[in-house]
């Protein structure tokens, strides 16, 4: 039995399967005690079952980029595995590239499906883990304060109009931190292509390049028409389409290249 079939064996999918049930239970428990409480304090039926449609209807294009990572991560690391991950906890950007990163650092380059081995599923299993799981535990020790500070009265601003609330340093720090992890791993590819190493390498440094750059041009479209039609709902649908377009791009400026 090869390392595929045992990563996609009825046990791994029961392992799976039983924490994906039990967390989409807690969903459900949560979204029946938010309906009973607006209603016990007295907000309008009609327009919390609007919201609910609307909020499923919008969830359906944004799982579209999911589904897609589930399946690029099942070649390499089964169905089950990324199929927990990106249902529970993890997000896109931070699975693929965790798990690319940890495939390089085991010599599985590129998530390998030929390559892979039970120590280094193991490896990269536990990365994609231990990177991850902070956010629940600094949450059990520093979220009750976080929410108390968040519940002040905003500080007052200076007289030059400058002054930063404790949420708008979050959502500039989290901006700062993407941008610092985007730069990372474009960095080597510019690297590449300033140094030069021969045609294969330039051509293998230009593909990533390019996508990039095809999808940053697609979220900078959505960003735009949302502004100039204050139309909210787009932001539902932006990375997942951004992520369709870019990953079209990548498909045709392959053949190509």
């Amino acid at each position: 039995m090869n390392i595929l079939s045992r990563l996609n064996s009825p046990f791994i999918y029961l392992i799976c399967a039983v924490i994906v049930v039990f967390v989409a239970l807690l969903c459900v428990i949560f979204a029946v005690r938010a309906y009973r409480a607006g209603k016990a304090i007295g907000m309008d039926v009609t327009r919390m079952k609007r919201t609910i449609v609307a909020s499923a209807t919008f969830a359906v294009l944004p799982s579209v980029g999911i589904l897609l990572g589930v399946i690029a991560l099942s070649g390499s690391l089964g169905t089950p595995w990324p199929w927990l991950r990106l249902s529970v906890i993890g997000a896109l950007h931070y699975e693929t590239q965790v798990a690319e990163a940890a495939a390089e650092a085991v010599g599985v380059g590129g998530l390998s499906a030929s390559q892979m081995t039970a120590e280094a599923f193991t490896t990269i299993a536990l990365l994609m883990s231990v990177c991850i799981m902070w956010g629940m535990v600094f949450s059990l020790f520093t979220c009750r304060r976080y929410t108390d500070r968040l519940s002040r009265p905003a500080p007052k601003k200076k007289k030059d109009g400058k002054g930063l609330s404790l949420a708008g340093f979050g959502d500039r720090a989290m901006t700062a931190m993407f941008i610092g992890l985007v730069s990372a791993y474009l960095g080597s590819y510019v690297g590449t292509l300033v140094s030069g190493g021969g045609l294969f390498r330039f051509a293998g440094s230009f593909l990533p390049l390019a996508v990039a750059l095809v999808g940053a041009a697609a979220m900078g479209l959505f960003i735009r028409l949302r502004e100039r039609y204050d139309a909210a709902w787009i932001d539902s649908f932006s990375i997942a389409g951004s992520m369709l377009i870019a990953m079209t791009a990548a498909i045709f400026l392959g053949k190509l290249a």
